[in-house]
C-alpha cells in the first residue's frame, strides 16, 4: 500500500547498507507544507521513501495518500482513534461489537422501508434495556424471546448484507475490519477505477449508525468469543497484560469483552459511543495505490469534508505504578506448555521505544541475535524469541520460550533471563547495532513494496499520533545509539520488574459455557433492494481492462557456463534480490531430504562454526534457506544484490564443506520428537493437517508416511550431510529475481561449481486419494466449539472447470455476501466462520475436492449440520446475487496483476496443472457469458449429491452423536494414530 520513490529508496539503501564510513552524512527529513490546486494543504517529508502526502481537512479528518501503480488497485483503510480502551466498564466488548454493526447499513443502506423498520428497532432497543436490568432469569428469558420475535418482524423490512454486496460489486477484496485497544479500522482493497463508487458508499456508511439484525450478529460475536476460549495463546496474552496493567484497560478490558457483558448489551451505549468517537477529527482515510493525488483528495474532501467536527476529549486512563518484583500468573489449556516474560515500557514516541526496539533486535533477529545463537541454534530450548509492542500509554517487551523434551518451564525461564543478562553485560559484538539497523531497513524496504503493509504503517502513525517525519528517520536515530548507551539502558530497564506467565497443560476451569438461545432465523430478503443500492448501481465507472501475462516473454532465460538454465525476472523497484536453485524432487522422492535440509541449519564447516556462519551471513545482510516440499527442493538466497557474490560464496562453502555434528543431530532428533508432541496438542494442526489428510488419503498418506523416532535415532548424521552435498549432482535449474543479471550469473559460474553429467531424479512415491463418503472421522479435543469439515473427492482436474468454480466460490461459498455465510451466520447465527468451496487440484490428473466448513457451539451442532447439508444439496438461486457475484469476479480478474517474482512462481503452478499460458484470459471470457443456469448446471454436476467424509473435532462429552450419525459411520481416531506417531489405534464411539 504505497508509492515508493525509487531515487530516495536507492539513496537510503546505498547510504545505510553500503557505507563503511564511521561518519555518515546527516540525512534531512524536513517537513514541507504546501497547497495543491484544490487549495487544500498537505505535508510531505524530504527523503521519505513512501512519498506520503498527508492532508488535514477543515473538519480535522486526516488523509494519508501514497501512490503505487504496480497494479490498478487501491488499499483503503478508514481508521477511528478509539477501541476497547474506551469501552464503558459495564459494556466491555462494545467497540468491537460496534465494528460488526457498521457493516449492517444505514437508514438508506440495508432497508426496504426505513420508516417501518425503525419502529421495530426502537422497540428492540427498549427491550434490550429491560433485558439488561432484569435479574429474574425467567423474566429475562421471556424478554429475550420477545426480542427474537420483534427481530424477526423487523427483518421483514431489512435487507441483509447490502454493504457487502456493494463492495463485492466493485471487485473489492479484503473487506473486513478489526478492533484493538486504541483503534477500529475498516479495510477494503478496490480496483482503482471504482474509487468514485467506493468513496460515495463509505461516506454514507459512516454518516449514520443503524443497529439492525442485532441479536443474530451478537450471537456471531459469541461464537467469536468461544473461538477465543479455545485459543490458549489468547489466554496467555490476556494473563500477561493483566499482570503488566493491573489498573489500565490494556490489562483489564479485553477487546472481545466479558461473556456477561455480551449477554447484556445496550444499543443506547453503542449509539453513544459511535456519536462520540466516529467524528472526522478522530478519523483518518488511508489510501495507497494507483491514483492521482489531487483528483483523489478532492473526492475525499467532497465526500467526508461535510462531516461535522465535534469537540472531543479522550478519557484519562489510569496510571500504573512501577513493578518492583516479579508478578507470576498461570493459565491452563490443552496445548503444549510455554512461558512468557514481559517488561512494561513507555509507549510510542518516546526514547524508550528506540532503545527497546534496538535491544529486541540484538536479542533475537532470526539469525545472529543473542537468543538466536545461544538458545535456538544450540537447541538449548525447543524455541525462543522476543518482540516489542508499543501503544499510546505504555508498551512492553515480551520474551517467550517453549521447553524441549524433559525440560521444565522454570529452566526455560532461567535461560531467557540468562540471555537478558548477556545483553546487560554487553556480550554482543560492536558491529551488531549497525547490522540490526540495516536489517530493519531491509525489512522496511520489503514492507514498503506491499501496499497493505505500508497502509498499515500509516494507520499506526495516525492512531499513535506520530509525526511522520520522526517515523521516517526512526531507524537513523537507532544507528546513533552507542553500545555503551544501549548497555546502560538495558541495566536500568531489565530488572526484577517483569511479569512471568506460565502456560501449563491442563483443564481450564474458567471456561464460560454459552447457552443456545434458540434464535429464529431472520429473513435475508435476497430478492429486495434498497433505493440506495439501486441508485448506487447506476454510477458508472470506466471499465478496467484485464491484463494477462505472456510468460514466454515475461520470464527471460539465459544459461550458466555449465548450461544450467537460469530463468529471471528483473526487479525494477529496488536493489534487493532473490535467488533460487530448484531441484524437482522432494520428500516424496526421499523422506530423508526434509530431515537433511533441517539438519543443515545447525551445522558448521571445516572453516566456520555454525555461530560464525550465522554472523557472517548477518553482516552481509543476506539470508539463506534450504526448503523441501513434497515435489521440490529449494536452495535459496536473498538480500542486497551487491552482496550476492559474497553471500553465494558463503552458502556454497557451507553446501560443500558442512561437517556432521553428532551432538547437534541428537538434539535435532529430540527437537523433532518434542515438535511432534507439541503438534499433537494444537487444534489447528490436528484438524487441518491430521484429520483432513486422513479424510483425503486414509492410512497411506504423506502425513502418516514418516520415520519413527527410533529410525531417526539410528541414522548416521554423516549420511544426511552426504545427501545434502549429493543434491548438487542432480538436474537443477535457477530462478533469479533482481537487477544486474549478468553479475548474478557470473557469481553462479564462479561459486556454484558442478562437475560431470547431472543425475536424473529418482522415482517419487505416489499417494492415492481414497474415495470419500459415508465416514465421520472424529477426534476428541478439550474445546468449547465443535468444528466440522465436509470433504468430497471430485473428478480429476479439468481446466475447463476453472471459470465456473471461481464464480461458484464467489457466489456460493466465500466472502461476506456468499450464500453460505448469509445462511449459516447472518440468518441462523450458527457460526462465526462458515464457508464452502470447489477446490481445484494442484497437479494435473489429481482430483478436485468439494469442501465445506463450519465451526459452532456444540449445542448448535445439529442445526449447523442440517443447514450446511441443505445448502450443499440445494443451492439457492438468487439472480441478483448471481449477477453481483459475476460482476465482482470479473472485476477482480480485471484488476489482478501478476508482477515481480510472482510471474515465475505463478507459471510454475500453472505448469504443474499442464497449463502453458495465462489461462485467466479464457476464464475471464467464459465467466462473462455465464448465466445462472450455467452455474446451476455446474453445481448439479459437481456438488449436489456428493458423498462426504466428515472430519470433526470437539469435546467428546459435549458431542451430539445422533446428529453426526446421520452423516455416516462414526470412527473416533486417536491423535497418535492420525499422525502415525505410535501403533495404530482406533476407538469406537
Amino acid at each position: 500500500m504505497k508509492q515508493i520513490k525509487l531515487l530516495s529508496l536507492i539513496f537510503l539503501l546505498v547510504s545505510t547498507l553500503s557505507c563503511n564510513s564511521d561518519k555518515e552524512k546527516e540525512v534531512s527529513y524536513k517537513v514541507t507544507s504546501q497547497k495543491d490546486t484544490n487549495g487544500l494543504t498537505y505535508e510531505t517529508v524530504k527523503n521519505d521513501p513512501t512519498g506520503l502526502r498527508l492532508y488535514t481537512l477543515e473538519n480535522g479528518l486526516k488523509v494519508y495518500l501514497s501512490q503505487n501503480s504496480d497494479e490498478p488497485k487501491i488499499q483503503t483503510f478508514i481508521a477511528v482513534r478509539a477501541g476497547s480502551n474506551y469501552d464503558p466498564k459495564e459494556s466491555t466488548g462494545l467497540a468491537h461489537y460496534l465494528e460488526h454493526m457498521v457493516f449492517k447499513g444505514t437508514h438508506k443502506i440495508g432497508t426496504a422501508d426505513w420508516e417501518k423498520e425503525k419502529v421495530y428497532l426502537e422497540k428492540i432497543s427498549d427491550l434490550y434495556e429491560q433485558h439488561r436490568t432484569e435479574e429474574d432469569p425467567e423474566k429475562k428469558k421471556a424478554i429475550y424471546q420477545e426480542i427474537d420475535k420483534v427481530s424477526l418482524e423487523a427483518s421483514n423490512h431489512s435487507i441483509a448484507n447490502e454493504y457487502d454486496k456493494m463492495t463485492a460489486s466493485l471487485g473489492a477484496t479484503g473487506t473486513n475490519a478489526y478492533t484493538w485497544f486504541e483503534q477500529t479500522v475498516y479495510t477494503n482493497k478496490i480496483p482503482a477505477n471504482e474509487f468514485n463508487k467506493w468513496i460515495t458508499l463509505e461516506s454514507e456508511r459512516f454518516s449514520t449508525l443503524v443497529l439492525r439484525l442485532f441479536h443474530t450478529e451478537l450471537e456471531a460475536v459469541f461464537e467469536e468469543f468461544n473461538r477465543g476460549q479455545d485459543n490458549d495463546f489468547r489466554k496467555l496474552y490476556a494473563a500477561m497484560l493483566d499482570g503488566l496493567f493491573p489498573n489500565h484497560p490494556y490489562g483489564q478490558q479485553t477487546t472481545i469483552g466479558t461473556g456477561q457483558h455480551l449477554k447484556n448489551p445496550s444499543m443506547i451505549d453503542i449509539h453513544n459511543y459511535f456519536d462520540k468517537y466516529y467524528v472526522p477529527n478522530n478519523m483518518a482515510v488511508v489510501l495507497v495505490g494507483d491514483f492521482e493525488f489531487e483528483p483523489t483528495i478532492k473526492k475525499v474532501n467532497d465526500a467526508f469534508g461535510k462531516f461535522e467536527k465535534k469537540e472531543l476529549t479522550h478519557p484519562t486512563l489510569p496510571k500504573e505504578t512501577p513493578i518492583t518484583s516479579p508478578i507470576i500468573n498461570e493459565v491452563f489449556g490443552p496445548t503444549s506448555e510455554n512461558i512468557s516474560i514481559a517488561f512494561r515500557s513507555k509507549g510510542v514516541n518516546t526514547e524508550e521505544e528506540k532503545f527497546v526496539t534496538l535491544c529486541d533486535m540484538i536479542m533475537a533477529n532470526g539469525n545472529a541475535g543473542i537468543i538466536d545463537l545461544n538458545l535456538n541454534q544450540k537447541q538449548a530450548v525447543q524455541r525462543a524469541s522476543c518482540s516489542p509492542t508499543f501503544l499510546n500509554d505504555y508498551g512492553y517487551h515480551s520474551f517467550t520460550g517453549s521447553p524441549k523434551s524433559g525440560q521444565s518451564l522454570d529452566e526455560v525461564k532461567d535461560l531467557l533471563l540468562e540471555q537478558i543478562e548477556k545483553l546487560k553485560n554487553g556480550e554482543f559484538e560492536d558491529w551488531m547495532i549497525e547490522a540490526v539497523v540495516n536489517d530493519l531497513k531491509l525489512s522496511q524496504t520489503r514492507q514498503y513494496e506491499n501496499n497493505s503493509a505500508l497502509a498499515n504503517t500509516y494507520v499506526d502513525a495516525f492512531i499513535y499520533q506520530q509525526d511522520w517525519s520522526e517515523r521516517v528517520q526512526f531507524l537513523d536515530d537507532l544507528k546513533k545509539i552507542t553500545k555503551e548507551e544501549l548497555v546502560a539502558f538495558a541495566n536500568e530497564f531489565y530488572k526484577d520488574n517483569y511479569v512471568l506467565t506460565y502456560k501449563r497443560k491442563g483443564e481450564d476451569k474458567n471456561i464460560v459455557k454459552v447457552a443456545n438461545p434458540g434464535i429464529t432465523p431472520v429473513n435475508l430478503n435476497r430478492d429486495k433492494s434498497s433505493e440506495y443500492i439501486t441508485e448506487f448501481n447506476k454510477i458508472e465507472a470506466e471499465p478496467l481492462q484485464p491484463q494477462f501475462v505472456d510468460y514466454k516473454e515475461a520470464i527471460k532465460e539465459t544459461n550458466m557456463e555449465n548450461n544450467i538454465k537460469v530463468s529471471y525476472v528483473l526487479n525494477e523497484k529496488n536493489d534487493l534480490f532473490d535467488l533460487n536453485i530448484i531441484f524437482d524432487m522432494g520428500s516424496d522422492t526421499d523422506k530423508k531430504l526434509t530431515l537433511a535440509a533441517g539438519y543443515l541449519e545447525y551445522l558448521g564447516t571445516d572453516k566456520y562454526t555454525n555461530e560464525e556462519l550465522k554472523k557472517e551471513f548477518y553482516k552481509l545482510g543476506i539470508s539463506y534457506y534450504v526448503n523441501t516440499a513434497r515435489d521440490r527442493t529449494y536452495v535459496g538466497l536473498n538480500g542486497l544484490k551487491e552482496n550476492l557474490p559474497k553471500g553465494l560464496e558463503l552458502l556454497e562453502h557451507l553446501w560443500d564443506n558442512a561437517v556432521a555434528d553428532k551432538e547437534a543431530y541428537n538434539k535435532y532428533v529430540e527437537k523433532i520428537y518434542k515438535g511432534r508432541l507439541d503438534g499433537k496438542t494444537q487444534k489447528g494442526n490436528i484438524f487441518w493437517n491430521g484429520l483432513m489428510n486422513y479424510g483425503q488419503y486414509g492410512e497411506d498418506s504423506p502425513l502418516r508416511d514418516i520415520m519413527q523416532i527410533d529410525e531417526l535415532k539410528a541414522i548416521n548424521p554423516e549420511e544426511l550431510v552426504a545427501l545434502v552435498k549429493d543434491m548438487k549432482n542432480y538436474k537443477q535449474r535457477v530462478f533469479y529475481y533482481g537487477k544486474d543479471v549478468e553479475s548474478a550469473v557470473s557469481a553462479l559460474d564462479t561459486h556454484h561449481k558442478l562437475y560431470g553429467d547431472l543425475k536424473e531424479y529418482p522415482i517419487a512415491k505416489v499417494y492415492e486419494e481414497t474415495e470419500t463418503g459415508g465416514n465421520v472421522f472424529f477426534t476428541d479435543y478439550d474445546m468449547v466449539q465443535t468444528e466440522l469439515l465436509f470433504l468430497a473427492k471430485g473428478e480429476p482436474f479439468n481446466p475447463d472447470n476453472m471459470a465456473a468454480s471461481t464464480l461458484f466460490n464467489t457466489y456460493f461459498g466465500s466472502g461476506l455476501s456468499s450464500i453460505v455465510f448469509q445462511e449459516i451466520r447472518e440468518s441462523k447465527s450458527l457460526a462465526y466462520s462458515a464457508f464452502a468451496a470447489y477446490q481445484g487440484a494442484s497437479k494435473k490428473d489429481s482430483p478436485n475436492y468439494v469442501m465445506a466448513y463450519v465451526g459452532t457451539q456444540a449445542n448448535k451442532l445439529e442445526q449447523a449440520v442440517d443447514a450446511m447439508m441443505s445448502l450443499m444439496n440445494d443451492m439457492p438461486e438468487a439472480e441478483k446475487q448471481f449477477n453481483a457475484a459475476k460482476e465482482a469476479t470479473l472485476k477482480k480478474l480485471a484488476a489482478q496483476r501478476i508482477t515481480k517474482s510472482n510471474i515465475f512462481w505463478s507459471y510454475e503452478r500453472l505448469q504443474k496443472l499442464g497449463i502453458d499460458n495465462d489461462n485467466r484470459e479464457e476464464m475471464y471470457n467464459t465467466i462473462k457469458n455465464m448465466t445462472m443456469e450455467d452455474l446451476k448446471a455446474f453445481f448439479d454436476k459437481n456438488v449436489k449429491g456428493e458423498s462426504y467424509n466428515v472430519m470433526v473435532i470437539g469435546n467428546k462429552k459435549d458431542l451430539d452423536v445422533k446428529s453426526l450419525q446421520k452423516l455416516g459411520k462414526i470412527k473416533e481416531l486417536d491423535i497418535d494414530y492420525l499422525f502415525n506417531y505410535v501403533d495404530k489405534k482406533e476407538v469406537k464411539l
